[in-house]
């Protein structure tokens, strides 16, 4: 039985880098925003909800177990 000694599978490090582009595309939406210093729709509610939703995801990423 090959067990390997990594914490994460090549699945857990594919969904990290999706979960970290989520968040990425969360500070882009609030910078999109035209509004001065980002209070507009898109940098008080829209932008942070997303990068939020990134940081959940990294955390189903992390904890993820690989099917046996």
């Amino acid at each position: 039985m090959s067990h390997s000694n990594f914490p994460f599978t090549k699945k857990n490090y594919t969904l990290m880098l999706i979960g970290l582009g989520i968040i990425i595309l969360g500070f882009i939406i609030i910078g999109l925003d035209s509004e001065p210093h980002g209070f507009g729709v898109l940098g008080l509610t829209v932008g942070p909800i997303v990068t939020l939703a990134g940081f959940l995801f990294q955390f189903y990423a992390i904890f993820h177990k690989a099917d046996k």
